[in-house]
């Protein structure tokens, strides 16, 4: 049974989700440019901290699997608000924890509550008219882009100056106040599945498999290597940088992320599809520039901002793509993509790390280089198979 949705977004609401949506998936990427911080205090190997970033991405993915659906099914407020309350929760956890183990538990079960911006993304898309559906979501996406980086520059910095664990400290405080506004402010909203938990699963598995268009958008996403290990290299020489250096890499990509925020825009002229193949090609020609240019800091700001534009700008059209197929499923549809961005993100950083540990910088520019490859040839020889 379809419960038709009443609620109209407003200008005002818009800006809210949009704040709240950086704010909070920024709680997954605090540790990044602290992982170096975290092994010196832990007195740990540079890839033993990587796993922190790592299982907080796997904990993220299983989160997506078995919250997002859930809001094609419960009231999306009530779930948003206990997932917010886990949060909290967790963040006072990893702040005052001593013991690496329980660091890799809670740094897990993090990523899995932090998936409420998913939530958000599909509700803008039913709140919105049908004229402003395609604005709204590029705004509050612009939103969990600059989260994303701004955390990384932030975290840096704070690490730096008051140490990793006061970073997490700031987040509790923030995760506060969002949860109260969340409160006072987040309209209802009502289902729009009606069976078991189960059922709900299956229909997710269901798309995964019958979606051509939802699956080669799945493989692109995932096929994405995440930068855990500029950390480490900016820590070596040439650089001999500090945590805080690292962290403003983040408002480099800003740059770039801001700039595919607006990349609709081009559809009018050319396809999706060209679209996401001029991104990939940007983000393979990037590194191949970053293997290069990647000793000095104007060849990492370049080749950061490009990338960044390249990923940011892939990932957007990806969701334009998949959300068109049932406005009524878009939780699930969502789930079907994330849990597949999030997953081959993790492998990403692991293999990176892998790669660093043994071939340096060099390593983590040939990991990515071979992900954008296969990306690129997977859409070029898939794409016009799966156009309806």
């Amino acid at each position: 049974m379809e419960i038709k949705e009443q609620n109209i977004l407003t200008k005002p609401i818009l800006w809210f989700l949009t704040i709240s949506t950086g704010l909070i998936v920024a709680n997954i990427y605090y540790n990044q440019p602290l992982l170096g911080l975290i092994a010196k205090d832990f007195d740990i190997t540079e890839s033993k901290a990587v796993k922190i970033a790592m299982l907080t991405q796997m904990g993220y993915a299983l989160g997506l699997f078995l919250i997002i659906p859930l809001g094609d099914k419960i009231a999306r407020k009530k779930l948003i608000l206990f997932s917010m309350f886990l949060t909290m929760l967790f963040l006072l956890t990893i702040a005052t924890v001593t013991n690496l183990m329980l660091l890799y538990v809670v740094s897990f079960a993090l990523g899995v509550v932090s998936v409420v911006p998913q939530l958000f993304i599909p509700m803008v898309a039913e709140l919105s008219t049908e004229n402003t559906r395609t604005q709204n979501i590029g705004m509050v996406m612009s939103g969990l882009l600059i989260g994303i980086l701004a955390s990384r520059m932030i975290s840096g910095i704070v690490g730096d100056y008051f140490g990793w664990r006061f970073m997490f400290y700031i987040a509790l405080g923030l995760m506060i106040l969002t949860t109260i506004f969340i409160y006072l402010l987040l309209p209802q909203t009502y289902p729009h599945f009606k069976g078991s938990y189960i059922s709900l699963l299956k229909s997710v598995a269901h798309f995964a498999k019958t979606e051509p268009v939802l699956q080669l958008a799945s493989l692109r996403g995932a096929l994405s290597a995440i930068f855990t290990t500029l950390v480490f290299h900016l820590e070596e020489a040439p650089f001999l940088a500090d945590a805080s250096v690292a962290g403003m890499f983040g408002l480099v990509g800003a740059v770039g992320a801001v700039a595919a925020a607006s990349v609709g825009r081009f559809t009018r002229y050319v396809s999706k599809n060209t679209i996401i193949s001029v991104s990939l090609l940007i983000i393979l020609l990037s590194w191949m520039f970053t293997y290069f240019a990647g000793y000095t800091y104007w060849g990492l700001i370049v080749g950061f901002i490009l990338i960044d534009f390249g990923l940011q700008s892939s990932h957007i059209m990806n969701q334009s793509v998949f959300f068109a197929i049932n406005i009524k499923a878009t939780n699930r549809l969502n789930t079907v993509y994330m849990v597949s961005y999030f997953l081959g993100g993790s492998l990403g950083t692991l293999l990176g790390a892998i790669a660093w540990e043994h071939y340096g910088w060099a390593g983590v520019c040939c990991i990515g280089v071979i992900f954008t490859v296969f990306a690129l040839l997977a859409h070029i020889s898939l794409y016009k198979k799966v156009e309806r």
